[in-house]
């Protein structure tokens, strides 16, 4: 089970599959059945070394939300709002029309684009915006955003960055950073001994995360832009499942320097430490509510793997779940409405979303082996770990179970995903 066989990775050192690194494409398996349908042109440009267009083409398809047109269907290849025959896109059922241009202005980039409503023959959004060459992936992301937003009334996440581990069949650990589509990997810490659990700081620059290259667990904190990295918690026995308080000042965790694993809150600035949790069973996993007032863990103190809750500040623990024979792993939606958990029942474990003002528990994915959810910071999609066979993969979920994602890595294994603010 998820809960045990974490807890036994920090307390022995050991990991039960290998998992190696490739380059990460996504598969859409489900979508949504009132996608809507949309035609990004193509953007005029000449020496541009990045595609905007098929950058935002692809972030829109695989947020599920709607239905792309192809580029050989297309009746014309406006630029702008003003080269636009509503009517030729409107004998195609296409709702909305972007169009753009990419001028070189001697090594930057000036980015224009519109979002135009086809049966209104109006702009709904239009942006001008200058990138390096560097920048114009992250251009591209942005402009994703704006649309997703525009049409949605949700956030995009697109600018987003996903943290992962892979190891390679060396024995290669690696915590990898890359961009919401998968681009742009990049290794933040590698150590022939396993790393673990990586949770980000609220304000998306720095990672805690566990490793055991001196062959027993410890909790390191690492600032991304300039690689410096603290180690923060170094007991006697296991140190693990960090998590970052909403302020950033603070980090819980689940330490057994006193015996058994139990829930601790670090205050980063002083160094003192406040225990949360007080049974003799195995606490684990602790997860910050978004005003910071308290933290929900993994217990096995009723016999099996259940959720609790906490005041942040200590108090009396209770009971959240009730339902199925397992739940564990909980991640906060951004609002604080829901919380996403593995649920196990017969063998099966799957991911599912806890509704907190009715308790009632609803089953998003179909298992056998789905762990380690994670909340994009819009709340609309949950990132997650799977397992076919010994192959693992990371997936996405949408909060309602209708959008559903396979990332996959090429060739590679992958496990415990966690995604940016």
């Amino acid at each position: 089970m998820v809960f045990f066989r974490n807890v036994l990775l920090i307390a022995f050192c050991s990991l039960n599959a290998s998992f190696s690194y490739a380059d990460l494409t996504i598969e859409i398996t489900e979508g949504v059945e009132s996608a809507l349908p949309i035609a990004i042109v193509p953007f005029a440009s000449s020496t541009a070394p990045v595609d905007i267009r098929d950058i935002v083409n692809a972030d829109l398809e695989r947020s599920g939300y709607f239905k792309m047109m192809a580029e050989s269907s297309m009746p014309s290849h406006p630029t702008t709002a003003q080269e636009v025959n509503f009517k030729d896109w409107q004998s195609f059922n296409q709702n909305y029309l972007v169009v753009g241009r990419v001028n070189d202005n001697g090594g930057q980039y000036d980015v224009q684009f519109q979002l135009l409503d086809v049966y209104k023959g109006g702009q709904l959004l239009g942006y001008r915006m200058n990138s390096s060459a560097a920048d114009l992936r992250r251009t591209a992301h942005h402009i994703s955003d704006l649309i997703f937003e525009k049409l949605t009334g949700k956030k995009g996440v697109f600018s987003g960055h996903i943290a992962y581990i892979t190891s390679s069949g060396a024995n290669a650990h690696q915590l990898q950073v890359a961009d919401a589509d998968g681009f742009n990997p990049q290794t933040i810490a590698s150590s022939v001994e396993p790393l673990m659990s990586p949770s980000w700081s609220p304000d998306g620059k720095k990672i805690a995360y566990v490793s055991f290259e001196k062959k027993s667990s410890a909790i390191y904190i690492q600032t991304l832009a300039t690689g410096q990295r603290e180690r923060v918690a170094e007991f006697r026995g296991i140190n693990g499942a960090p998590a970052w308080s909403p302020d950033g000042t603070r980090l819980a965790l689940t330490l057994s320097k006193d015996g058994s694993p139990d829930i601790y809150v670090l205050n980063l600035l002083s160094r003192s430490l406040t225990k949360l949790s007080t049974s003799h069973a195995l606490d684990t996993e602790p997860a910050w509510s978004p005003d910071g007032s308290s933290v929900v863990f993994t217990s096995d103190r009723g016999g099996k793997p259940q959720l609790y809750i906490v005041s942040s500040q200590g108090g009396q623990e209770k009971r959240l779940t009730f339902s199925g024979s397992y739940n564990a792993r909980a991640s906060f939606s951004p609002d604080g409405k829901y919380i996403a958990m593995v649920h196990g029942e017969g063998g099966s474990y799957r991911i599912a979303v806890m509704d907190m003002a009715t308790r009632t528990i609803n089953v998003l994915t179909a298992g056998p082996n789905d762990e380690s959810p994670s909340f994009a910071p819009n709340g609309s999609m949950i990132l997650y770990a799977s397992k076919k066979g010994r192959t693992g993969f990371l997936s996405a979920v949408s909060i309602d179970g209708k959008m559903q994602q396979r990332l996959v890595f090429n060739g590679g294994e992958v496990r415990e995903p966690a995604w940016s603010p």
